[in-house]
């Protein structure tokens, strides 16, 4: 998506340890319009599955799947929280997962109220590096009995497998900028296309 890779050449930050900052538009402070154009990408590259819940991991997904929703019929959107907490109650589906930016592993969790067997499930999230937290999420979707009918990323580390892993083992991985590889030093962002 041009538009995508426009504002990451022009405000992103390339940092040491493979970290791209893209704070100032994607996930520390949203660019809504952005992401409304973004939801309308997949929305046209997913057209032909039933979609009937976005499923995503709090936080910085969770603004740029609600606007996706909008573009598939406002459907409903769940999102997998890091933590136990009071509001949690009742059966839940859980898993642990690796976070990448974070270097740490914490749990996802989901109620079963809100993810059921025969849900066709579209993952969002802000950025696949290896590739760790969608496969939490998978899980989740598995246990559940729900369907995963592909996977909508922002932005995609080509460099680190997660995207291509993921489509090896068969699903639709929708990434709106593949970053190829970023230099610290020079600041340099490559794009896949």
């Amino acid at each position: 998506m041009q538009e995508l890779e426009e504002r990451i050449q022009a405000e992103g930050t390339v940092k040491p340890g493979n970290v791209l900052k893209v704070d100032a538009f994607l996930n520390h402070q949203c660019d809504v319009r952005l992401f409304d154009h973004m939801g309308a990408e997949w929305a046209r590259h997913f057209a032909g599955k039933t979609i009937t819940k976005i499923l995503t991991i709090e936080a910085s997904g969770i603004g740029i799947a609600c606007c996706a929703a909008r573009h598939f019929g406002d459907v409903p959107v769940v999102f997998a929280k890091k933590a136990q907490s009071i509001n949690l109650d009742g059966d839940q589906y859980t898993t642990t997962v690796y976070s990448f930016t974070k270097q740490k592993e914490f749990p996802v969790i989901v109620s079963k109220k809100y993810l059921n067997p025969g849900d066709h499930v579209l993952l969002i999230d802000d950025f696949l590096a290896n590739g760790k937290a969608l496969r939490g999420l998978i899980e989740l979707c598995e246990e559940a009995g729900a369907v995963v009918e592909g996977i909508g990323i922002a932005v995609e580390k080509g460099f680190q497998g997660g995207g291509d892993q993921l489509r090896a083992d068969g699903y639709d991985v929708d990434s709106l900028a593949i970053v190829e590889s970023m230099d610290p030093e020079t600041g340099k962002i490559e794009f896949r296309h």
